[in-house]
């Protein structure tokens, strides 16, 4: 299962892109709200009904984590430590972290970017503790990390979420549907 967690102030092409595109490819994906109630409300203000809360999440069945960014929902996603806990066992289990904007900031304060390339939005690079940082590019994957530049970038991370978690082919299926 996909899970792509929600906190109050989440950038929403960043988290809403991947879930509309990685549904169009058949990935079953859950959106997680941090917080005690599933509305979450975005950096814009628009609310979103998460599917789940985040006790519902179950750590075992995790193939991909998605961490959409926006502030402050990036410095929440950090703040909770249930958060934090569920990508360290990921990372340690070897699935795949996908983080977009300022959520880089999550993986790299808990040290996963060690040695790894990665990009972020504009001015959270030193949040990026050990990357190999590519400020010019929109998706960067490295093996199981993939990580983006900002909303701007949400479909290409989308696809490449696709790509992983499918392949190619059907990554570029939808691409070609989606008139990308």
């Amino acid at each position: 299962m996909v899970y792509l967690f929600l906190a109050e102030g989440f950038e929403e092409i960043e988290a809403l892109t991947p879930v509309d595109v990685l549904r169009r490819a058949g990935i079953p994906i859950k959106t997680v709200a941090i917080g005690p109630e599933k509305t979450v409300l975005g950096s814009r203000k628009v609310p979103v009904v998460a599917d789940i809360l985040f006790g519902e999440v179950e750590p075992d069945g995790v193939d991909m984590i998605i961490l959409p960014g926006g502030q402050p929902g990036a410095d929440h996603l950090y703040e909770s430590e249930e958060l934090r806990r569920i990508v360290r066992f990921s990372f340690e289990k070897n699935r795949i972290l996908a983080a977009i904007c300022a959520a880089p900031l999550v993986l790299g304060r808990l040290g996963l970017l060690e040695g790894k390339k990665a990009t972020c939005y504009p001015g959270y690079e030193d949040n990026l503790k050990g990357a190999e940082v590519f400020p010019e590019k929109a998706v960067v994957c490295d093996g199981k990390i993939v990580t983006a530049r900002g909303p701007g970038a949400a479909s290409e991370f989308a696809f490449k979420l696709v790509e992983l978690l499918a392949d190619k082919e059907k990554a570029d299926s939808i691409r070609r549907a989606m008139l990308f």
